[in-house]
């Protein structure tokens, strides 16, 4: 690219930035917060409708319009994916099909037969996952005696015990303490129709070796004990489990802020005797309409909200923009994440009952899991605001985080110290993350958090930044565990090492720079495909997206490169950006469960390449 070509991208990049920022601008609330829509799959949808089939409120209207957005994505050959344009998913595509079901779709119809086709060939009910099967027990489609046993009495485990409720990541345990409960009183409903289209007749082989095998016999033993418990333990048992999940219950009704906590609630609860007009049961359903989006496209659930993250997100893109510290919106935004800080204790405090409160969560309401990644992105954006009431909630927040670093120096998203992988080994355990181990990704953003608060020296920082180096992968990209993937971890962790002071010239940066170089696509941009989590040919593959490519670019920026990979990277931004600033992106970049669960954030393909450009031309002057 020549001198000329250079300023005349210069420009163009000016232009792309000016109008991406008026678009972001013009999409704030009047109350200050940012919140795009949080795509995920059908199964938020299905299993809304399964929810209100079990507690007798289903209607034919939400119906019909669940049913007209689960057909929407079905694809040609009748199946449901997890993300857009990967492989079709069994468990997804067994409760869609129950899903339209309900709705009244006839089995015979062209779509209904290719997906209970595909069920049948992938292995049927019987080769779906746990959950999956749960449900399905729910409504006497499959037995509780096939399903492995979590009894209510874990919750008189002490947190020093192994697999006490503690052990697992806070959105495993709240899913997991009411599904004690459905799984002690093992309840079924009426459900107007059978599914034996869907069975193959097969159960999937065993042969689980080491911990799985001990697992499995501790399981066979539970369900001895579950045929005849100790009566009056087991209610005891049960009457702790309703009170700790009473007592997480936000403000909203939801908990914590996530879908699958919620809906295992609301049913366990109620089988515990909470009616519909019970105060707790109330609030829970009604809290599900602010989750709940209809359109043209029809109705859909989103499987949380991220008003936080997306605020803070979008505030330190603004800033990179050039958006003056004391403009209106930011200083609207900067009010009004001060107000979300949380000040309360959480389930945090068993594992660091010493540190004091502070810090921010993801969602409207869930003070009682505030996470590090945003609280670390919130004390980068609110110091780029001239806001003064800001100042004690990020001493606060620099406090919190300095006392949520694990013992080996990295940070998690929820917990300290979250690593016991017995849990994982559990047969119960077969769908998602469910620990909360330290990741290259959240640690990266509290290194640099807190080296922007000048503790780039301090011990708790020179550990971080030893974690994220040992850390690194040999190719010298880093894993991604909330984004996909290593174009993620890396487009974080280059900005996070230079900030804390090492230095652009160093080995590892250098390695970084070199793989992010090799995996850009020749159309200038970048792109991971999710399928990298499970098939590491895919790591650095994948087609170009607007926020993975600002991802590279942050690296590349950040290490000091005024390349040509940077200036067709850029070049890729703008020749792509729509006429009113936005930018396209239907493939989902954001992940929630490494291998089963993933996020399409509609503000990543707007706030990343605002950040990178934005940069980009900081660099240029």
């Amino acid at each position: 690219m020549t001198t000329t070509d250079v300023s005349g991208l210069t420009g163009a990049a000016a232009a792309a930035v000016e109008a991406a920022r008026d678009h972001l601008l013009g999409l704030q609330s009047p109350e200050g917060w940012w919140k795009a829509e949080l795509e995920t799959n059908v199964t938020m949808d299905a299993e809304d409708l399964l929810l209100r089939q079990f507690l007798g409120i289903r209607s034919d209207a939400d119906t019909k319009e669940s049913a007209r957005w689960i057909r929407s994505q079905q694809r040609e050959d009748g199946t449901w994916a997890n993300f857009h344009g990967g492989p079709a998913d069994l468990s997804t595509t067994i409760e869609a099909y129950v899903a339209l079901r309900f709705a009244g779709d006839p089995v015979d119809a062209a779509h209904m037969r290719g997906a209970a086709a595909y069920v049948r060939e992938a292995g049927g009910i019987e080769g779906s996952r746990v959950f999956t099967r749960i449900w399905l027990a729910l409504f006497g489609q499959w037995s509780w005696d096939d399903l492995p046993v979590m009894p209510p009495e874990l919750m008189f485990l002490p947190s020093r015990v192994p697999l006490n409720v503690y052990d697992w990541a806070c959105w495993a345990r709240q899913t997991i303490v009411p599904l004690t409960v459905l799984g002690s009183l093992r309840p079924v409903r009426a459900l107007p129709f059978d599914l034996p289209e869907l069975r193959c007749g097969v159960r999937p082989a065993g042969g689980a070796r080491g911990w799985g095998a001990a697992f499995n016999a501790l399981d066979r033993v539970l369900h001895v004990y579950e045929r005849r418990p100790v009566r009056p333990l087991r209610r005891a048992a049960l009457r702790r489990a309703a009170d700790w999940i009473v007592a997480r219950q936000e403000a909203d009704g939801c908990w914590g802020g996530i879908q699958p906590p919620w809906v295992y609630s609301l049913m366990a609860l109620h089988e515990l005797g909470y009616g519909l007009d019970h105060p707790v049961v109330r609030r829970g359903l009604d809290g599900l309409e602010r989750f709940t989006i209809r359109d043209e496209k029809g109705r859909r659930l989103e499987a949380c909200q991220s008003p936080v993250w997306d605020t803070v997100l979008a505030m330190n893109a603004l800033a990179d923009a050039g958006v003056p510290a004391d403009h209106p919106s930011l200083l609207r935004a900067a009010e009004w994440v001060v107000g979300e800080e949380v000040r309360g204790p959480g389930d945090w405090a068993v594992k660091r009952p010493d540190v004091p409160p502070g810090g921010w969560a993801f969602e409207f309401d869930n003070d009682v899991y505030p996470d590090t990644d945003d609280t670390a992105e919130a004390i980068l954006a609110l110091r780029k605001v001239s806001f003064p009431g800001a100042e004690e909630p990020i001493r606060r927040a620099v406090r919190w985080l300095e006392g949520m670093a694990s013992r080996d120096g990295g940070f998690a998203a929820f917990d300290a110290d979250n690593t016991r992988e017995l849990c994982t080994k559990l047969p119960f355990c077969d769908f998602g993350a469910v620990i909360d181990p330290p990741s290259a990704d959240v640690t990266a953003h509290v290194v640099e958090a807190l080296a922007g608060e000048g503790l780039a020296g301090s011990a708790v920082v020179r550990r971080a930044v030893v974690w994220l180096l040992r850390a690194q992968e040999e190719d010298g990209s880093w894993f991604g565990r909330w984004g996909a993937n290593h174009v993620y971890g890396t487009g974080g962790a280059v900005p996070a090492l230079v900030a804390a002071g090492v230095g652009p010239g160093k080995p590892a940066i250098r390695r970084a720079v070199a793989w992010l170089e090799e995996h850009q696509n020749p159309d200038g941009g970048w792109g991971e495909d999710l399928r990298s989590y499970d098939d590491p040919a895919w790591i650095g593959r994948g087609e170009s997206t607007p926020s993975q490519t600002a991802w590279a670019l942050l690296a590349l920026l950040a290490a000091g490169e005024r390349s040509p990979a940077v200036e067709a990277g850029v070049q890729w931004l703008v020749d792509h950006q729509r006429p009113d600033g936005n930018w396209d992106e239907d493939l989902f970049t954001g992940t929630g469960f490494p291998g089963d669960f993933y996020i399409n954030y509609h503000l990543y393909r707007l706030v990343f390449p605002v950040s990178a450009l934005g940069r980009y031309l900081g660099a240029a002057t």
